[in-house]
């Protein structure tokens, strides 16, 4: 909308000058000149305000994409550290994500039962007796806690 406003205050200010013969104008001409001045610096100034924030989006991104590499990196060697079965890592990853034994279930296409079957595989292995205590030592591995491979918070 700016930048048609200026093409049309460029077009307004080359019409005065053509009529009045030159820069011999009034007020009115001038303040007009600096209307379509100040709109292009203005211009000017929000476009590279706007390439340098989706510079800093892209840079963002890109630290996002890391970052949850490299959390789901840590999760993955816990539970390698804890022996999980490639089935007990794939039902420790959904309930990590916060899936119920249902929708783990639905998701993996097996039986309730099968679930809560590696649900008690990976508690036994990992000294954890709930999905809440399980949660906090994965929290406690991604923080970076001394005691996070014991099965105890904190």
């Amino acid at each position: 909308v700016q930048f048609f406003c200026a093409v049309f205050f460029i077009g307004d200010v080359v019409a005065d000058y053509r009529a009045m013969g030159g820069l011999t104008g009034g007020i009115h001409f001038w303040v007009e000149v600096f209307a379509t001045v100040s709109l292009f610096v203005t211009i000017a100034f929000e476009a590279k305000f706007l390439l340098r924030l989706l510079r800093r989006e892209a840079h963002l991104q890109d630290r996002l994409r890391l970052a949850s590499a490299a959390v789901y990196d840590v999760i993955e060697a816990q539970f390698d550290e804890w022996a999980l079965s490639p089935a007990e890592v794939d039902v420790a990853t959904f309930l990590v994500k916060g899936l119920d034994i249902a929708e783990i279930a639905h998701v993996r296409g097996c039986a309730e039962g099968t679930v809560k079957a590696h649900l008690n595989a990976i508690y036994r292995k990992s000294g954890t007796h709930s999905r809440g205590e399980l949660l906090s030592v994965v929290i406690d591995v991604l923080l970076g806690q001394e005691d996070a491979g014991s099965g105890t918070a904190g």
